[in-house]
Parts: C-alpha cells; sequence; structure tokens
C-alpha cells in the first residue's frame, strides 16, 4: 500500500515531467522565438509542428488552465453548469492534491477532449491532405481527422472523445473548424468546467504570417454555458522539431494503487 506521501512525490514528479519535456523541446528541438520580422503566410497552408507562446502582454498565466481570467472573465454557466462545476476537484487550482482530485485525464488517462488538448504542454502538428486536415498532438498520439471534402456536420453524431469535425477554408489565411459529438466523460478545462452531448466547439485557425499562428475557439452548449465561452490562444512554428512520444499511462500514470481515506483504488 502506497502512502499519501508517496502520491504527492507522483505528483510533484507529473509537474517536473511536463517541465523537463517542455524545456527539452525548447532547447534540444532548436526552440525559441523564430527570427522576426516573419515573412507573409502561405495560403491555404498550416502545416507545421506548432507551440504555443503567448505574445507579450496577451493572455496570461491562466492559459495553463483555462481559457479566460477566472477572476476578470469566468465563463457565464447555466443553473446546470455551476451544479456539475461544483462536483469538480481539480488539482491545478490548488484545492485539491492528485490523491483527492476526480479530474478524469489524471485519474483514469481519460482522452482530454476538445478543446482541453490544448491545455497539455506539447506541440501539435499540422499535416494537409486534400480531403482532410490532420491535426496530430504529441500528447498520447491525440489525432483529428477533420474532413475538408465538403461535407455538413452529422445531425445525430456519433458521441466520441475528439468528437466529429468538418473544416473550410474561409479565405486564404483562416481555416474554420467546427465540431460536435463529444461524449460527457471529458472537462471543457483543467478546471472541471463541464459540457453536455450538445457541446460544439468552434476553431478559426489564422495563420498570421510563416511563424505565427492564432487559434480563435468559442465553446457553446446552451446546457451547461449561458452563452459562448470564446478565447484566442497563440502559436509560433517550429520547422526543425518533430512530435516525440507522450504517453499519458506510461508516462503519467504507471503507478496502480495509491492511499485514498485509508482505502485502496486503482487509478
Amino acid at each position: 500500500m502506497r502512502s499519501r506521501s508517496v502520491a504527492l512525490a507522483v505528483a510533484a514528479a507529473f509537474a517536473l515531467s511536463a517541465s523537463a519535456t517542455l524545456f527539452s523541446q525548447q532547447a534540444g528541438r532548436g526552440g525559441g522565438a523564430p527570427a522576426a520580422p516573419s515573412p507573409p503566410a502561405p495560403a491555404r497552408d498550416l502545416s507545421g509542428v506548432w507551440m504555443m507562446r503567448n505574445p507579450p502582454g496577451i493572455n496570461g498565466p491562466w492559459t495553463n488552465y483555462t481559457y479566460t481570467d477566472p477572476m476578470k472573465a469566468p465563463p457565464s454557466l447555466t443553473a446546470w453548469g455551476e451544479a456539475e462545476f461544483k462536483k469538480a476537484r481539480d488539482s491545478n487550482g490548488g484545492n485539491y492534491t492528485l490523491d483527492e482530485t476526480n479530474d478524469p485525464v489524471l485519474t483514469k488517462c481519460y482522452p482530454p477532449g476538445v478543446p482541453r488538448v490544448y491545455f497539455h504542454p506539447y506541440p501539435f502538428e499540422v499535416v494537409q491532405t486534400p480531403k482532410q486536415t490532420l491535426l496530430i498532438y504529441e500528447y498520447d498520439h491525440w489525432m483529428r481527422r477533420v474532413n475538408t471534402d465538403g461535407r455538413a456536420l452529422p445531425k445525430d453524431p456519433d458521441q466520441l472523445w475528439m468528437g466529429t469535425s468538418v473544416g473550410k477554408w474561409i479565405d486564404d489565411h483562416n481555416f474554420q473548424v467546427e465540431t460536435v459529438g463529444f461524449n460527457t466523460k471529458t472537462w471543457l478545462d483543467r478546471l472541471g468546467h463541464a459540457h453536455s452531448e450538445d457541446l460544439k466547439v468552434t476553431e478559426n485557425f489564422r495563420r498570421v504570417d510563416r511563424d505565427h499562428l492564432q487559434v480563435d475557439i468559442k465553446m457553446e452548449d446552451p446546457k451547461a454555458l449561458a452563452k459562448p465561452w470564446v478565447t484566442t490562444f497563440y502559436y509560433e512554428n517550429r520547422p526543425n522539431w518533430e512530435l516525440g512520444e507522450i504517453s499519458c499511462s506510461g508516462d503519467y500514470l504507471d503507478w496502480t494503487q495509491v492511499e485514498k481515506g485509508g482505502k485502496e483504488y486503482k487509478r
């Protein structure tokens, strides 16, 4: 039986692992800010490896765990959304430790869902084909297929971890992705905001120039959100990077039992 102190040590190791990986990406993969000024963006081309990097004075530390400043601009929740949020015991806000949290990613290694996948401190790659655009996330090898063959969003979609996505180019530098059909086993963010099966996520990928990408995200869910929750994340191109291998179960949750309330339970 493992003790609480061991569980807390694992939590610290989790944080150090993420920090070490991010550092290795920046140092070992040729990280650092691209040379300025950046050349113009190629038309209708998002291909490449992208890493989050907030411009100076834009956004704040909350982009590690939620979409807007939780003190100044929290999401507008419905009564159902408020009730579900009160059930969350997140370990990112400092109120709960790893052995107390009910975060489904940390306790069960569940897929993060969309758009929560962007909070993991790892890059993602865009690969374009004539009929699909693939969003490949280094975290746990997750991949989203964005259909670009002209099909409409399904009216009765399957309930999936990452949803069903369709995309289209609005102009030469703006690519819009709409996603529906989520199961309800994921959180919207790392603080524990819930969503229903009616969640719709709209992302607009705007390639500002060759080296910079802006992703506008809008979450709509009439059951959980009183009004849409919107945010903007910022990324920089890493032309010399290749995605590595990050496994949730292998790298983070390779222990099987911890002590909680005097009883053992399996992750």
